[in-house]
Parts: structure tokens; C-alpha cells; sequence
């Protein structure tokens, strides 16, 4: 069996970029990509979440790794954090940035890897869902919570900071474990009711905390992100809110804290390969990742224009092909049906985080971006020019079907006894139509987004081609029974815990859904 564990710390020197080294004692400021803000600092961005004009926070600039390979050689994954950490977060000190880094990075994860990587079939497999909810969210959901108390102490917010999340599946669990419980904060997350596994919804349903709350949205994810996001622009609503004593914020992907440390484990993962001998120095390699909001694989796309040498970014989408469509036409259009599939957190028709690649692709014209993004809103669709096709040529695209990601689960699980779940099944699957048509050989990393155990039913239906039991539980024995992979922690605690949130809505309900639950906490219900 061709599976190996790449648990090495050690790395080496990234080519030089093509971008001027910032120098790090400066300040790096945000701007919104619809023009209405500029000069913010990160904690303001971390803070704020979604920009009063409804834009998304980006950078001024996007900086440099700023050290060497040979610098970063002996660092593990909680120094390679601050080393990129430290290059956006400029308004964080030393002292509160370690401190953060070491607060999310600890035992909770349960390998010292923190992101192992693995190689099976030939490709190498970037695991990162040894967090507490077994899902990638975990790498930066675990951070924010205490980003986001420094920088509401750094910028005196007195007011309770309401989270506010829309999640397709697994951001709004590593959400509320991250948040549960910490002072002066309250999480409310809406979800798809019949868009998530079981596993995940029951995640959700049995979490603890005084300040959580869960609501099931009768409709798709698409609703409930669209949802969210007009609550954020509802200014009478916000004064509402702070008469209350409520800041709303936001631990969507739409947040750049949580962006910035979804770079770090693109940074670790290349250097991780050179120092185990599996890469040159320099080495162009490629990444694939399955992809529905768009923010994990512009992780990576960050990574690279900060110096990393990768190839390629490989775009993997579902049976919801509107990612690929974009990057294949150039026009982005979601009007279309929307399907489930047995990879539910990719089941989105509105990739938020492509504003940020759109607003660089045109140049930073953020009045090009904001119309852009009103034709979205308007007609359900827009068409980029060719010269913004043109800067997106890092980027490459395909989708799989649920039959064919199926079929690369079984495949890979019969070949080398290694098995993914139905998300990292579809990067799979994309990767290998890629290879396939290009003849393409060049080393590829695989963006491995989730325990197979938080979608049972699907791997064993995909391994056994079909599942008899019907007893989620019983799907993960039978599971634990056919890999010999020990069962998580994370669903071991769900199996007999009882269900503490059983709220739900209608779409256009949410808002009063929000004031509702807030009011409550007042005592004012």
C-alpha cells in the first residue's frame, strides 16, 4: 500500500517574489474592495468582518513571507503561523499574536503535525481535520476567537460581540467550539436544515455554551449566507443592536482572520515536503482543492504571491459546477438548480470569497468590483473581462460528479487501503481528470478537508457501493470496522449527547430570529 506520513518540521527557502519585501515594522493596512474603507487596521477588519459598504477586506498590499527557508527551517507549525501570521497582522504585538497562536495550536488538535500530510495513490494528502470538530475550519476557527477578544481589548469595544455565521456544514461547529463560552461574546449560527450530514447537525445541535445558538434555515446554504449578509447591511438594525449593547461580527470565511491563517498550512506544507526529500528546492508543485465558498483555495493563491513556488490552483467543484463554469467562460452565473450532493459543504452558488480575487484581478477598482458584484445581486450573474481571465491564469478548474467522486474514493481506498471523505473525494477526482487530460506530472498537494468518519454514509456507500444500515452510528462501526482508522473523539461525544438546540426559520425570518435570541439574553423576551 503507497500510503506515507510526511510528519517532518523542517523547511526550506521559497524563491524570491516578484513583490518588494514589505519591511515587517511597518503597518499593513485594509481596504474594503467596494471603495467605502481604506486605512483599516487588521484588529478593525478582524472586528468589523464585512465592511460597512458590504464589501470584503483586502490587504493593501499583499506582503512577503520575509524570511528565508533556511530561517524558517527549524520552525513548527505554531512558528510558522506567526511567521506568516505576523506579515498581515501588523497591529497585533509580538506578545498577543504568540499568545494566540499557542491558545489554538495546542492539544486540542490531535496530532503534533497539527496538518500532517500523507501520500497515497502518488499524491499527497494535506490532512486538515485533526482539530476538535474533525473538519479544515478547525485552522483558523480555533485562532479567531482569540484574535477577535485582542482586538476588541486593542480597540475598546465595550459592547457584546454577536458572531453572526451562515455554515454549509462544518464552520458553524469549529465556530461555536471556538466561541463557546468566551467572555463577552455571543455566536448565533444559521444552517441549511436539510443540507448538512447528520454527523454535522448533530455537532451543531448537541453544542454547549451559555452564548451559543443554532438555528435550522428551511431553505439552502445559499438563503442562509444571503441572509446573514443583508442582517450586516441593515443599518437601523445595528442601531438597534448597540442601544442593546450587541456588535455584530462575523466568523465566516468573508473574515480575514479567517483567510490569514488558512495561508499558514499551504507555507507549512510545501516546506514540509522539501525537508522530508520529497521536493527540490524551488520546486513548482501543484494544489488542489475542493471548493465551494472559494476562501480555502484563495488561501493558497495568497500563499503563492507571497512566495510560495506553486503551479497550479486547482479549483474542485461538485454537481453545483458554477466555479467551474466561471473559470471556464468567464462568466459567473447562479441562476441554475441547485443540487445536494454527498459533499454538502460544497453545495453553494454564491462563492463569497471570489470578490477578493476579482477586486485584484481588475486592478483594485473597487468601483469595477461593487458593480460587479450589484449585477450578482441583481440579475444572478456577471461576466469578467478578458484581461481579468487573463490575471486569473494561476487558477484551473474541473468538477466531479457523485458518481465519479464515489468511484476515487473506492478506487484509492482498494489501491492503497487510505481513506478520504466525499469533499477531499471531489479534489480527488478533479486532480485526476486534470492529470489525465494534461499529462501533467508535476508533485500536487491535495487540500484533504474532512474526516471520512464526518460523512459515513457516503464512504460506505462509495467503498461498499451501497450502505444496508441505516443508524448513522452503526454507519461509522462499519466504517471504524473497514479502515482500522480509530473513530474520533468528535463523534464519539455526539453519540448519546443530548440535543440543546431545536430553533427554526424561515429565510426571511432571520433577522427577527436574531433579535429574538438577543433579546432573551436581555431578559427581554
Amino acid at each position: 500500500m503507497e500510503i506515507q506520513r510526511q510528519c517532518f518540521g523542517q523547511y526550506e527557502v521559497l524563491p524570491a517574489a516578484t513583490e518588494k519585501v514589505r519591511e515587517s515594522s511597518m503597518e499593513l493596512f485594509y481596504e474594503s474592495t467596494r471603495g467605502g474603507e481604506k486605512g483599516i487596521t487588521a484588529s478593525q477588519a478582524i472586528l468589523r468582518g464585512l465592511a460597512g459598504d458590504g464589501g470584503l477586506y483586502m490587504p493593501e498590499s499583499i506582503p512577503q513571507l520575509g524570511m528565508t527557508i533556511e530561517e524558517l527551517a527549524a520552525l513548527n507549525y505554531q512558528e510558522t503561523a506567526y511567521a506568516v501570521m505576523k506579515q498581515f497582522l501588523t497591529d497585533f504585538t509580538e506578545e498577543e499574536l504568540r499568545d494566540c497562536i499557542a491558545r489554538a495550536y495546542d492539544e486540542k488538535f490531535d496530532t503534533e503535525e497539527i496538518a500532517p500530510l500523507v501520500k497515497a495513490g502518488g499524491v499527497y494528502f494535506l490532512e486538515l481535520f485533526h482539530g476538535k470538530t474533525i473538519a479544515f475550519k478547525d485552522m483558523a476557527l480555533s485562532i479567531l476567537p482569540h484574535l477577535m477578544t485582542v482586538a476588541a481589548r486593542k480597540n475598546q469595544v465595550k459592547n457584546e460581540i454577536v458572531i453572526l455565521t451562515a455554515t454549509s456544514g462544518d464552520t458553524g461547529k469549529a465556530a461555536m467550539a471556538g466561541f463557546a463560552d468566551v467572555p463577552g461574546t455571543r455566536i448565533l449560527v444559521f444552517y441549511p436544515k436539510d443540507g448538512v450530514s447528520r454527523v454535522q447537525e448533530l455537532q451543531m445541535l448537541t453544542q454547549k455554551g451559555a452564548n451559543t445558538s443554532v438555528v435550522g434555515i428551511l431553505g439552502n446554504f445559499d438563503d442562509a449566507q444571503t441572509g446573514v449578509k443583508r442582517i450586516f447591511g441593515d443599518k437601523e438594525f445595528e442601531k438597534e443592536l448597540d442601544g442593546l449593547g450587541f456588535q455584530l461580527s462575523s466568523a465566516n470565511s468573508i473574515n480575514i482572520g479567517r483567510l490569514v491563517p488558512q495561508i499558514v498550512y499551504y507555507v507549512y506544507a510545501y516546506a514540509k515536503l522539501y525537508a522530508n526529500g520529497e521536493i527540490r528546492n524551488g520546486e513548482k508543485i501543484h494544489v488542489a482543492v475542493p471548493t465551494g465558498n472559494f476562501g480555502n483555495i484563495l488561501a493558497a493563491y495568497l500563499a503563492k504571491r507571497m512566495g510560495v513556488p506553486f503551479d497550479k490552483l486547482i479549483c474542485a467543484s461538485n454537481d453545483n459546477r458554477v466555479l467551474y463554469d466561471f473559470f471556464t467562460t468567464g462568466e459567473y452565473d447562479k441562476n441554475r438548480e441547485f443540487l445536494l450532493t454527498t459533499s454538502p459543504s460544497m453545495d453553494i452558488l454564491v462563492s463569497s470569497n471570489l470578490e477578493r480575487l476579482l477586486y485584484l484581478s481588475c486592478g483594485r477598482d473597487a468601483a469595477k468590483t461593487k458593480t460587479i458584484m450589484e449585477q450578482l445581486q441583481t440579475k444572478g450573474k456577471y461576466e469578467i473581462t478578458l484581461d481579468m481571465k487573463a490575471f486569473m491564469a494561476d487558477f484551473t478548474a474541473g468538477y466531479a460528479r457523485m458518481d465519479e467522486n464515489a468511484a476515487k474514493i473506492r478506487q484509492l481506498f482498494d489501491d492503497t487501503g487510505y481513506l478520504i471523505d466525499p469533499h477531499t473525494g471531489v479534489a480527488a477526482a478533479v486532480y485526476g481528470q486534470y492529470r489525465g487530460k494534461t499529462k501533467d506530472a508535476k508533485k500536487t498537494v491535495i487540500a484533504s478537508t474532512a474526516s471520512p468518519y464526518k460523512f459515513s454514509r457516503s464512504v460506505v456507500e462509495a467503498v461498499l457501493g451501497k450502505a444496508e444500515e441505516t443508524d448513522e452510528f452503526k454507519l461509522i462501526d462499519e466504517l471504524r470496522r473497514l479502515s482500522g482508522v480509530a473513530i474520533p473523539p468528535a463523534i464519539e461525544e455526539i453519540r448519546e449527547a443530548k440535543i440543546l438546540h431545536d430553533r427554526t426559520c424561515r429565510p426571511e425570518e432571520m433577522k427577527e430570529t436574531v433579535r429574538t435570541i438577543l433579546n432573551a439574553s436581555r431578559g427581554l423576551a
